[in-house]
């Protein structure tokens, strides 16, 4: 299982899967991790179990073994959670008494998220469900670095995107603009080093 990260038009990370119980529990796992390095202040329990149950319907009605996609995306106040699969049987609510298992874990959507549905792809469906978040602050720090990544980049003619691709690129000029601050810091007449320790503590400290 493999994932990546792009930016546009919010926070968001897309992890492709295979439909097997051992692919579930990496998966989960991947998400919780995915929500820490967001600063995301949602229930990890919840988006887990959501996600398990997402997941292992693709196991249980498109097949074991079958490929997947997990999508994470921040919504303003929102956590979007989106498995993507290719089959276009779209799942059903069943009576809330019923016996059959199928449909159990839609009533588990429709319990705890804020929102859910279903839609129909050019390639199969996607089941998606959102649940109600506030917007941490590291996530609002990610967010606004990106924007001045993304306009520094435009800057620099892109040429480490097209160079290296998006995620990396954007690194690139991560450090180009630390370079260039610190130039800015310097001819300001402050000492760059002591800029560079107050940044690196009010990091720790929020990361703490």
């Amino acid at each position: 299982m493999s994932g990546y990260e792009v930016s546009e038009p919010r926070l968001r990370c897309v992890l492709p899967f295979e439909a097997a119980p051992a692919e579930v529990r990496l998966l989960r796992k991947a998400v919780v991790k995915q929500l820490s390095r967001w600063g995301a202040p949602v229930a990890v329990d919840e988006a887990e179990l959501l996600v398990t149950e997402l997941a292992t319907n693709v196991v249980k009605h498109v097949g074991e073994g079958s490929s997947a996609t997990l999508i994470l995306e921040w919504r303003g106040g929102r956590l979007r959670l989106e498995v993507h699969d290719k089959s276009q049987a779209m799942p059903s609510l069943k009576s809330a008494d019923c016996d059959e298992e199928c449909g159990r874990g839609l009533h588990l959507l429709a319990a705890l998220a804020a929102d859910w549905g279903t839609v129909l792809t050019a390639v199969g469906k996607a089941v998606w469900c959102e649940i109600s978040i506030g917007a941490g602050r590291a996530c609002r720090r990610i967010e606004r670095a990106v924007e001045v990544l993304e306009k520094y980049q435009e800057a620099g003619s892109g040429l480490a995107l097209r160079r290296t691709g998006r995620v990396a690129g954007l690194g690139e000029s991560a450090v180009e603009l630390i370079a260039d601050l610190l130039h800015w810091t310097a001819a300001q007449g402050h000492d760059p080093d002591d800029i560079l320790d107050r940044a690196q503590m009010h990091y720790e400290a929020e990361a703490a």
